[in-house]
């Protein structure tokens, strides 16, 4: 009965991947009492902030800058994030001005998305930032990770990854961006083994694994919205057999690295397939999704733009050589990202990587 995005959980589980760490507890961010703060303090080298899109106008920090300001261990942020307005300039509360200060204070470098979320941070004064994009992509910690497109012919199964919720904050156009992902999906299930991968929405969980009078309730609301269409529709068929959703980031991983093709509107979705070296396409529709893309070079199609989707048009191993130079220096600012910050981890030097591949070869 209600939303939750697996995309947070895959940030947190492939952070987790990289580090070494003997000791992990969760901070209470709402109500430490001071004798957690006291053991925080004593017995931890470190706090980290998951990377997420945390620095927009409508950022609720509650007690956080209280909190933060009472550790004195160093706060370390994972590749955190700001989302632009659709219109206008970015304001930013004064709340969210001193979190980002604090944090900014406390760590050698603060990690973030991209040049978006660098130059926002800039403009605060903030310097010391590394664009290091996001944990997700690098959860197989493999510094040699590369996409080598097959030929198109061989494509036989593939997964598109749903954002159906949606609001005027992210889209430009709501009825476009839902009817140019429903099209899509229809095309794509015409030449694909096609599954339509959710990430937390209400009514495909309850579709998938509600009581009957819940699935009947998701399925009714699903057709008042124009999503479904009733019998015959495609769509419904879809549903009814190639619908998947998974609070288990194993298994969702199991799921997209079994495919020959992912692609979609979501963010960590697609992320899970390119660690997973399945190639991927990103359905671009606001600055985080652009600022991702553009991070680490993600052939990508604009959800707002003039042109339609033709894959073709994406299945270029050159495209694709962008996106493989990216990612090794990305992983490069990962790596260095942790060493500069103290944070004992597992990445390894990616010029010896290379290097033993050659030997090895």
């Amino acid at each position: 009965d209600h939303y939750h995005n697996i995309g947070d959980a895959f940030v947190f589980d492939s952070s987790l991947k990289l580090l070494n760490f003997s000791k992990l507890e969760p901070l209470k961010i709402r109500t430490p009492t001071d004798a957690d703060i006291d053991r925080y303090n004593a017995e931890y080298d470190y706090a980290f902030l998951r990377g997420s899109n945390y620095v927009h106008a409508a950022m609720d920090w509650e007690n956080a800058p209280r909190v933060l300001s009472r550790l004195k261990i160093p706060v370390i942020a994972f590749g955190i994030g700001a989302q632009a307005p659709k219109k206008g300039r970015l304001e930013l509360s004064e709340a969210t001005k001193r979190v980002l200060a604090s944090i900014a204070d406390r760590s050698v470098s603060m990690g973030v998305r991209g040049s978006y979320t660098a130059d926002v941070l800039w403009s605060l004064g903030i310097r010391n930032t590394r664009i290091v994009g996001c944990p997700t992509v690098f959860r197989r910690n493999d510094p040699t990770l590369r996409i080598d497109l097959p030929p198109l012919e061989r494509i036989k199964s593939a997964v598109f990854t749903l954002r159906r919720e949606v609001g005027g904050d992210y889209a430009q156009d709501t009825t476009r961006y839902l009817d140019l992902m429903r099209d899509s999906i229809l095309a794509l299930a015409q030449r694909f083994d096609l599954s339509v991968m959710a990430q937390g929405e209400i009514e495909e969980k309850k579709v998938l694994w509600g009581t009957d009078e819940q699935r009947a309730s998701a399925l009714a609301q699903l057709r008042h919205e124009g999503w479904l269409r009733g019998e015959g529709d495609a769509m419904e068929a879809l549903y009814a057999s190639r619908l998947f959703y998974s609070d288990v980031v194993a298994e969702i991983e199991r799921h997209v690295s079994a495919r020959d093709l992912v692609l979609g509107y979501r963010l960590h979705g697609n992320l899970m397939a390119l660690a997973n070296r399945v190639p991927s396409v990103y359905f671009t529709y606001d600055s985080r999704t652009v600022e991702f893309a553009e991070t680490f070079a993600i052939p990508s199609f604009d959800v707002f733009g003039t042109r339609p989707f033709v894959l073709e048009d994406f299945w270029d191993q050159g495209l694709f050589e962008k996106f493989n130079r990216a990612y090794f220096q990305r992983y490069r600012d990962m790596r260095l990202f942790l060493t500069e910050n103290g944070v004992d981890h597992k990445m390894v030097d990616e010029t010896q990587a290379v290097l033993d591949q050659r030997k090895a070869a």
